[in-house]
């Protein structure tokens, strides 16, 4: 298949609704997606008319509440954006319980291998004291005295000597080996208690999430069909207002960077989810939350990056927008509770919001606070 031509401003935005781009070959190359007509004024981007809407967006809705479908969704979105969120910090405990757990269980195999050591040197303990009890525990200069020859008993004695040092030891190692089990008691329970409070962190996170994912849902249940369908409507171009909006800054003017090879796979991991839906903690291979989508795209490249949108970004290099590349990972809002990977033209693969499937958007459909590198 031909590579399509690049276009710039209007050109960008039509890979938001464009289908077709799910098989295209310049998801992992950066190359364009879709040419649409050309624009009445060259270089100014012309948005599509939207379809004629049944009813005025800031108009009240029925009912006692009296809000507009634009205020509903608007209220929506928050909700969503307070459950993302809730689930970055569930994620976050969740990958730190299972680091606890591990230690844990590591803290108890050094203790179980402590206490065999300790057993062993008791033993050889107990075997020295016998061997001197047999010998009488006479002192040297008696023991010269009853000696047959002197010459042999200088070689015990040396002996006697070396056992000594031996015996010491022997006592050292055993009270070091019993220094180190006390410390491991101490780790471990300071493990126990690190545990449970994370443990405590993912049952809030959870409740937090199911309450304001059921509060989102109910608000969009009380709509009719025909308003539900406006509301998708809403949502998309809203985005398209704020893709527009970020491209006309020039935000996309020098971006050309060229995907890696580990790039390409990760977003060809990333394109072939599109479809599958959201799901808060999910990782795959049915369904994905934003992080997990991210984080197991660049396991299948053959790299291992951090879990959560917030510990991405902490722990990534940090690349400027104008050096980005297909494969580096755009996180945003003010605390980095979503995240997206960038797959060329301005454009970028994620997975929304519950209720929502993996979808391709504008880079700029949501306010960016960075963009990170896995590859880098």
């Amino acid at each position: 298949m031909g590579t399509v031509k690049r276009r710039r401003g209007a050109s960008s935005l039509v890979l938001l609704c464009a289908m077709a781009i799910l098989t295209a070959p310049g998801l992992a190359t950066g190359m364009a997606y879709a040419a649409p007509s050309a624009p009445a004024t060259p270089g100014a981007p012309t948005a599509p008319t939207p379809p004629a809407s049944p009813r005025d967006p800031a108009a009240p809705l029925p009912g006692p509440g009296g809000k507009s479908l634009e205020q509903v969704r608007k209220e929506i979105d928050e909700l969503y954006r307070q459950a993302g969120t809730a689930t970055d910090a569930y994620n976050l405990a969740e990958a730190e319980t299972k680091a606890q757990s591990e230690k844990i269980v590591e803290i108890a195999n050094l203790v179980v291998a402590g206490q065999e050591r300790i057993t062993t040197l008791k033993s050889r303990a107990g075997a020295a004291a016998r061997a001197q009890y047999r010998s009488g525990g006479l002192p040297p200069g008696a023991q010269l005295a009853l000696s047959d020859s002197p010459g042999q008993f200088l070689d015990g004695a040396g002996r006697l000597r070396q056992g000594e040092k031996a015996a010491s030891d022997l006592l050292s190692e055993l009270s070091r080996t019993q220094s180190e089990l006390q410390r491991y008691a101490q780790e471990a329970s300071d493990r126990w208690k690190t545990l449970e409070a994370n443990r405590i962190k993912q049952e809030d996170s959870k409740k937090q999430i199911q309450e304001k994912i059921k509060a989102a849902e109910e608000l969009e249940s009380k709509l009719e069909a025909e308003e539900k369908a406006r509301l998708i409507q809403l949502e998309q171009e809203a985005q398209y207002k704020a893709q527009t909006a970020w491209l006309s800054t020039g935000a996309m003017k020098d971006v050309n960077g060229k995907a890696t090879d580990a790039g390409k796979r990760a977003v060809q991991f990333a394109t072939a989810q599109m479809g599958k839906p959201y799901e808060w903690g999910a990782e795959g291979p049915s369904s994905f939350d934003c992080s997990g989508l991210t984080s197991q795209a660049w396991l299948a490249a053959g790299r291992g990056i951090p879990r959560t949108s917030q510990e991405q970004l902490r722990l990534l290099p940090k690349v400027a927008l104008k050096d980005m590349r297909p494969g580096d990972l755009i996180i945003y809002f003010d605390d980095a509770t979503h995240v997206g990977m960038y797959v060329g033209d301005g454009a970028m693969v994620h997975a929304p919001r519950p209720g929502r499937n993996v979808t391709m958007a504008g880079a700029g459909s949501m306010p960016i606070k960075a963009v990170v590198r896995p590859d880098a």
